[in-house]
């Protein structure tokens, strides 16, 4: 299926950041199923059990143990491998953790994708960049549309600001190192993404919310929810992958005509509250899976999240394939996959090439329907 990327991955040197996490091994699998060469630098997996050790991805790529905060270890890596395209993923990630641990959140968020652009910027190999930040790198006013690319960095907390930040590192390396009107000086493409809740199978990860379901429905306990009525851009984990993979095929075919900053988010029926959410895993769960309001108290968390999406939609052709629904279903289907001890990383792949079928199903109608259009 890697006609979907015009081929481009096969036989390139890709190195991703946080490839232990839960996104960074999905896109590891996938991209390694693309036939590029895939070299990962993150901390050890992050939760156990994790999708990088159940998929036993230490055997199938190139998995660095190191620290993004190393500046040294990270630029001998970039030395050694010579990589051609960046995906960053490496980050603190928890909204809750970043108020028990605001420096490293910081030193991790900010100072991290100042060392891997610093590393990306001493290697000639490199073609095309990838910053993965969050949604909640916006100012966020709780308005009820989505916030676009060129909408105020903010963050109430310390994890929101940090991505915020590092998007502001990101456009001043572009402007001063990778400036478009240069591009034939450095021949780098530097981009960043930003997408919603991802949801998907293999995540254990703390403080999220189907990890917390899932935990609770293994264990036959009630699901404790902290805000039933907040309200989030929900997608599967392989939406905005996709739409990363597609960026970077035109960031290193096209060059610096797409760099800057893209939203990858759900249509706006799929922007649900956390209520909802849990009523349709339990509903699909089965077995008198049941949830409950936790009367504790919390720090403070967005109440509503959107992004608008018009531009990746209408300059790179991306559209989400999977509805929430579908999302959700793949999800369930993944976690009892795993419980009934099969084959995950045959599980996972099927799961990409059953989307990578779906995507190409939905744009060959949509080329037929320009097409038709155009003999009209």
């Amino acid at each position: 299926m890697s006609g979907l990327f015009d081929n481009i991955y096969s036989g390139k040197r890709v190195l991703i950041t946080g490839h232990t996490g839960f996104k960074g091994s999905w896109l590891s699998i996938w991209l390694h199923e693309l036939g590029a060469n895939v070299i990962g630098y993150a901390l050890e997996p992050p939760t156990i059990p994790s999708l990088f050790e159940i998929c036993g991805l230490d055997k199938r790529i190139t998995s660095i143990t190191g620290d993004i905060r190393d500046i040294r270890t990270l630029r001998g890596v970039f030395k050694k491998y010579q990589p051609e395209i960046i995906f960053h993923m490496a980050a603190q990630s928890l909204v809750r953790y970043s108020y028990k641990a605001p420096v490293e959140t910081y030193e991790t968020n900010i100072m991290g994708t100042v060392n891997l652009l610093e590393a990306c910027r001493h290697t000639p190999s490199v073609r095309v960049i990838v910053n993965i930040t969050s949604d909640k790198c916006y100012e966020n006013r709780e308005w009820v549309w989505g916030y676009r690319e060129n909408d105020p960095m903010g963050g109430y907390d310390p994890y929101s600001s940090s991505k915020g930040c590092a998007e502001l590192v990101t456009n001043a390396y572009l402007t001063s190192f990778f400036n478009p009107d240069s591009y034939k000086g450095h021949s780098v493409s530097l981009a960043s993404v930003r997408a919603g809740n991802v949801i998907g199978g293999g995540d254990w990860g703390e403080d999220r919310l189907i990890p917390d379901c899932i935990k609770a429905l293994l264990e036959n306990r009630q699901i404790i929810v902290r805000y039933p009525d907040a309200v989030r851009p929900w997608q599967h984990v392989l939406e905005p992958l996709f739409g990363y993979l597609l960026l970077a095929q035109h960031l290193y075919q096209d060059g610096p005509a797409f760099s800057g900053a893209w939203n990858f988010g759900p249509d706006d029926e799929d922007v649900k509250p956390v209520r909802w959410i849990v009523e349709y895993v339990t509903k699909m769960w089965g077995n008198n899976a049941s949830w409950k309001l936790d009367t504790g108290k919390h720090p403070h968390e967005a109440h509503y999240l959107k992004l608008e999406c018009s531009k990746a939609k209408s300059k790179l052709g991306w559209h989400p394939k999977w509805n929430l629904k579908v999302g959700l279903e793949k999800t369930i289907e993944w976690y009892k996959a795993y419980c009934n001890h099969q084959d995950m990383l045959n599980i996972t792949i099927n799961q990409i090439q059953s989307y990578e079928k779906g995507v190409s199903r939905m744009y060959s109608k949509r080329k037929v329907t320009q097409n038709e259009l155009q003999i009209l």
